[in-house]
């Protein structure tokens, strides 16, 4: 028996209302004081994902007289025009400049919500963000949907020409790096001796690698250790008050990782085996471990096996 026209709208109605629309997306960006005229935005622990918005890099506000400054961007357009908004604000003067410290797009398709002039780089750096930036866009609007609605990456239109550069009265120090990436910028604010370390440094989060060359990135974490500083912020995870900590702890985790795949592809071990591999005690404080331990996994076996498995047939020419 099919129930009655009347039966169905009276079941319709019993139902709970449901709003017309959906909630917009918002970001929820919260500055923490770190120092005179610094300001810390923490990033969501985890992997990018439509629960954070794509939100996970740290972001740095430095007020200056000449203006306010970023460091990072965020991972969207709506995410880079919250952040301006608020950074203006509380500085109460406009951005004037936004440095970019390397290409994943989690710190800089926010780079959308500025003026190109105030986005800033090395020539290395931005050679890196031309040639691969763009590429990132599918799979952020796969991963993030509608948090990236009218995110198109902006180019850096001013390229650092020094190993400093001074904004109103606050002088950053400019180190040009490579090692989680092609190339990499961290920045020292001289007023507060805080480095700024960008994703060469991550602090209890386990550290990315998809462009990584484990050696130079060893060889980055070594400079940054001997550059004189009283505290670190990371592109990841807490701001490091000891304040070489996080640069040990990533070391490690690269030597570990090292290590440990290149033991696994000796051995004959799979990829599947050397991702399910325990991880060390020492690093379980550290989050996302498993994920990024996976990830690397993906991104390091096959040029591993590549040069410490030589083909058979090689042998036999």
């Amino acid at each position: 028996m099919r129930p009655s026209r009347r039966t169905l709208l009276a079941g319709l109605a019993a139902l709970p209302a449901l709003p017309l629309f959906a909630a917009p997306l918002t970001y929820r960006i919260t500055p923490q004081p770190i120092g005179d005229g610094l300001w810390l935005v923490r990033g969501d622990d985890g992997p990018i994902a439509a629960t954070n918005g794509g939100a996970i890099a740290n972001i740095v506000i430095a007020a200056t007289d000449a203006g306010t400054v970023l460091v990072d961007c965020g991972p969207s357009l709506r995410y880079g025009q919250a952040l301006k908004l608020m950074a203006e604000t509380l500085t109460g003067k406009p951005a004037v400049r936004v440095y970019l410290t390397h290409l994943h797009p989690d710190h800089i398709f926010g780079s959308a919500a500025f003026d190109p002039k105030v986005l800033a780089t090395t020539a290395a750096v931005a050679a890196t963000i031309e040639q691969e930036g763009t590429s990132f866009s599918d799979g952020m609007y796969r991963l993030l949907g509608d948090w990236m609605r009218g995110s198109e990456l902006r180019m850096p239109g001013t390229i650092l020409p020094g190993d400093s550069e001074t904004i109103g009265g606050r002088t950053f120090r400019l180190l040009t790096l490579s090692g989680h990436s092609a190339a990499d910028l961290a920045i020292l604010d001289t007023r507060t001796g805080t480095l700024i370390a960008g994703d060469l440094v991550f602090h209890d989060r386990a550290p990315s690698t998809p462009h990584a060359d484990l050696p130079k990135w060893r060889a980055a974490l070594d400079r940054l250790a001997a550059v004189p500083h009283r505290s670190l912020v990371p592109g990841h995870g807490p701001r490091d008050l000891t304040p070489t900590a996080a640069i040990d702890q990533t070391r490690d985790w690269l030597a570990w990782l090292d290590g440990m795949l290149r033991a696994a592809v000796q051995s004959g071990s799979d990829m599947v085996e050397a991702g399910d591999t325990a991880i060390p005690q020492r690093f379980a404080g550290i989050t996302t471990a498993r994920y990024e331990l996976q990830r690397s996994v993906s991104h390091f076996f096959p040029r591993l096996e590549a040069e410490l498995l030589p083909r058979i047939d090689d042998k036999v020419r």
